[in-house]
């Protein structure tokens, strides 16, 4: 392979800006914006020609899907406040397929960490939006990016989130948007069509048995166990079939909950289907258990009752959003299981002191609470009929 001198350039410069991005931890902000500005100007080939783009703006999400989706809130009071705004969304490549429906959409951008180089996703980021000039520019991941922008308008989340947050009410105040906009899902009319003939007119009991870490995982022979006492003659969900969320990935977790429902009852939804299939499937449930995990958060969106399950993660921050939402926790903090675990404790006992029995409690308690004329089964926040 024949290298030039901008092949030469390039691959030093993405060395040194990952060393910039390692330095801004300890060294103050101005530093490193100036730092990365010199490495972009210095190392950039060629002069890129400039799109003015009228009321475009760009919206990067930070973190994993759940994240995302206690994000989509704002992304909603954007898309209502701007009418003639059209939106280019970045996001982790799990996460885009809930963002497929927004109105005015231009551009889905996956943000993918290489392999070896796991920073150079931002300078590939930076070289998918640069040519714009953007009318606003919002960053959840930090204030670096909306800085070396072209933009009228810039909003970023800069300071540490309070531990007494709920990340959704921290999200509205870093960006100065009051009251904190609720999650809201997008869904075709063509993925809630394939949902309903799914999931059928029985009543669905939805389960998340895995989570993104071991540690946040209740046993999965407790799920099961749940699942037949809510599901049994004279019990709130009596005849309901029971429908378990999960990828593909994760069927040591998710296998033992379907083998303990009768085939007759269970739904089977770990097939790897895209995450706006899968909302729309959620909106069909009738009560949602699941650990701490971006399924929860969708289904809290997706306004099914939605019981989260926690121990070594704080619910204060990131509990389920919404009216009909409920925490069945550990009595143990979640500071003791983090001490616990560190101190050797095994990662697939950490949610061990959460009992069966106090998650069937919370279970009905969500249920009746939410047993109203106002909440409908199936509803979601936003809905596109294009998908027809």
């Amino acid at each position: 392979m024949r290298w030039t001198a901008n092949r030469v350039s390039t691959v030093r410069g993405a060395g040194y800006m990952n060393r910039l991005m390692n330095r801004s931890r300890c060294r103050s902000r101005a530093k490193a914006f100036a730092g990365v500005a010199f490495f972009l100007t210095k190392f950039r080939s060629g002069k890129s020609t400039v799109e003015d783009a009228a009321s475009a703006v760009l919206f990067v999400c930070g973190g994993q899907v759940g994240d995302c989706v206690l994000a989509s809130g704002v992304l909603g009071h954007l898309v209502d406040t701007r009418p003639e705004a059209r939106f280019t969304i970045a996001a982790v490549p799990a996460a885009l397929p809930l963002f497929r429906n927004v109105p005015r959409l231009d551009r889905l951008i996956a943000l993918k960490k290489r392999r070896h180089r796991p920073r150079l996703h931002r300078l590939d980021l930076y070289r998918a939006v640069a040519p714009i000039r953007w009318d606003l520019v919002v960053s959840l991941r930090g204030p670096v990016l909306p800085w070396l922008l072209r933009a009228r308008e810039r909003r970023a989340t800069t300071r540490r989130r309070s531990p007494h947050d709920h990340v959704v009410v921290w999200l509205a105040r870093q960006l100065g948007i009051d009251p904190p906009p609720a999650p809201r899902l997008w869904l075709s009319a063509r993925d809630l069509k394939e949902a309903a003939l799914l999931m059928g007119d029985r009543p669905v009991l939805a389960m998340a048995p895995a989570a993104s870490w071991p540690g946040k995982q209740w046993p999965a022979e407790r799920f099961g166990e749940v699942a037949r006492r809510l599901t049994a003659s004279g019990a709130i969900l009596a005849g309901a079939r029971v429908a378990v969320f999960g990828r593909p990935s994760e069927q040591r977790q998710t296998a033992p909950v379907l083998a303990a429902i009768p085939p007759d009852s269970r739904i089977d939804i770990t097939d790897g289907r895209d995450l706006a299939q899968v909302a729309a499937c959620l909106s069909r449930a009738r009560l949602f258990i699941g650990n701490d995990s971006g399924l929860m958060h969708m289904a809290a969106a997706a306004r099914a009752p939605t019981l989260g399950l926690f121990g070594p993660t704080p619910p204060v921050t990131h509990d389920p959003w919404g009216e009909f939402t409920a925490v069945a926790r550990t009595k143990t903090s979640y500071q003791e299981l983090r001490r616990q675990f560190r101190e050797g404790a095994p990662i697939d006992q950490l949610m061990n002191g959460l009992t069966v029995d106090q998650v069937e409690r919370g279970a009905i308690d969500l249920y009746q609470r939410s047993a109203s004329p106002e909440r409908r089964v199936g509803a979601s926040n936003d809905r596109d009929d294009g998908g027809q």
